[in-house]
């Protein structure tokens, strides 16, 4: 669905009605690396529809992977395992907007024995590889950067196993030495200081890998031993909850709000959001839960309420990094404000979250205190329509877009088309959940 730069979005009453989301995008990229370097056939069902998954499929297939669409709906992706071994790529590995194709996927092309050349669009270029490439030289590969940033050159070969100590907590930097773990001699160990999000871990033992993981600490420790098969899979893969927490947010800001979300996501690594919503007020009921090849599955019964703030920090910054955007976007009107540290990681996403939040809160009248790690919102503030600027990043237009539903006034939201990343149906999916 072909989004328009400029969307005018106008107040609302009410959100009510019924929404199915498209595939978790974090899950969708790494079924499709792993069922790229699996033995047999995989077929992924409500595969994301975004703009960065596809990327994620365009490298694969110049890497040697053959794979197509079905026809009909469920947006069905077979893919037809090429096992460990990929072939030298046919061209750039072009990764588009998304950080998460480049780093996890810079795991793989390092266990091979060929160079491949990871590229992005201006945005990615600008964002910081460091931390993979430390691990993967580590382990052996050669690695070329511009200063540690795109474009990337790997040249790959034999790895060998190390034990990492991941200096900040990051699920695509323990997916990358995870991934590259596969093609080393040993077993490769990697320590997060804090739990991040484990579909990885879960991803892998769906392809019958052998992974083990246990608590340490406040974090975690994983290992996997190089060497082991992929097996492929037949997966329907959950809705995404990061495109959830939109709507969520947007049923939480009025009281009378009824909102059905099934086949979601629940994973506990994820599911901090819910837990945070309902704290400040919003009604969330589970209605069906069940496992899917090792994902919980869940359908939710959503009502409004008066929603009071909330406070951000440590472990519960890492869990949301994704969510904060629009949680910090219907800030001003909960009871007492949010107040969001330890999330300087926003910086260094598609755009320097922290300032794109703060520059549009205030351009539609909000008081804001911007800090280096995060911001304070306070409460029980009125907003009006403005001309918000989406800095060509999805969630910041995505998160504006709630935010206009109790202003005064339209909001125009230009650079609207950045959803694409990651939701392509999203302005039409809102506009038809909005009572008006």
């Amino acid at each position: 669905m072909k989004i328009d730069s400029e969307v005018t979005v106008r107040p609302a009453r009410n959100v009510r009605g019924a929404v199915q989301l498209p595939g978790d995008k974090s899950i969708s990229h790494r079924y499709a690396m792993l069922s790229g370097i699996a033995e047999g056939r995989s077929r992924l069902e409500n595969y994301s529809t975004g703009a960065d998954c596809a990327s994620t499929l365009a490298c694969m297939r110049a890497l040697g992977v053959k794979w197509s669409r079905v026809d009909g709906p469920g947006n069905v992706i077979e893919v037809q395992g090429s096992g460990l071994s990929l072939a030298p790529p046919s061209a750039l590995l072009d990764c588009g907007n998304s950080g998460s194709t480049m780093r996890m996927l810079s795991g793989i092309v390092a266990g091979q024995s060929f160079t491949s050349e990871m590229v992005g669009d201006e945005s990615l270029s600008r964002r910081p590889m460091e931390r993979v490439i430390k691990p993967l030289s580590m382990m052996g590969a050669q690695i070329e950067s511009q200063d540690g940033k795109p474009p990337l050159r790997i040249t790959g070969g034999s790895l060998k196993a190390i034990d990492y100590h991941m200096p900040v907590a990051s699920a695509q930097v323990k997916s990358c030495v995870l991934f590259a773990g596969l093609f080393a001699h040993n077993e490769t160990r990697v320590e997060e200081p804090l739990r991040t999000r484990d579909h990885t871990e879960v991803a892998l033992r769906a392809f019958g890998v052998n992974v083990e993981r246990k608590t340490a600490g406040a974090g975690s420790e994983i290992r996997v031993r190089g060497g082991q098969r992929l097996q492929g899979v037949d997966v329907r893969i959950p809705g995404d909850l990061s495109s959830a927490a939109f709507f969520l947010c947007a049923a939480g800001l009025f009281p009378q709000s009824e909102l059905a979300i099934s086949h979601l996501l629940m994973n506990p690594t994820r599911a901090r959001l819910l837990d945070i919503l309902m704290q400040m007020g919003l009604r969330i009921s589970v209605t069906q839960l069940d496992e899917v090849n090792g994902e919980l599955v869940g359908s939710l019964q959503i009502e409004g309420g008066s929603i009071k703030g909330a406070s951000l920090a440590g472990a519960d910054s890492a869990a949301l990094i994704d969510e904060i955007p629009v949680l910090a976007a219907i800030a001003p009107y909960t009871e007492s404000g949010i107040e969001v540290r330890d999330a300087r990681e926003l910086r260094v996403k598609e755009s320097d979250r922290i300032a794109a939040l703060a520059t549009n809160l205030r351009r539609m009248g909000a008081d804001v205190d911007e800090r280096e790690d995060g911001l304070r919102i306070p409460g029980k503030q009125k907003l009006h329509g403005a001309e918000i600027d989406s800095f060509g990043d999805h969630r910041i237009a995505m998160a504006f877009a709630v935010a206009a539903l109790r202003a005064q006034g339209e909001t125009v939201i230009r650079g609207a088309e950045a959803a694409a990343i990651s939701y392509p149906a999203f302005f039409h999916t809102l506009d038809e959940l909005s009572e008006r």
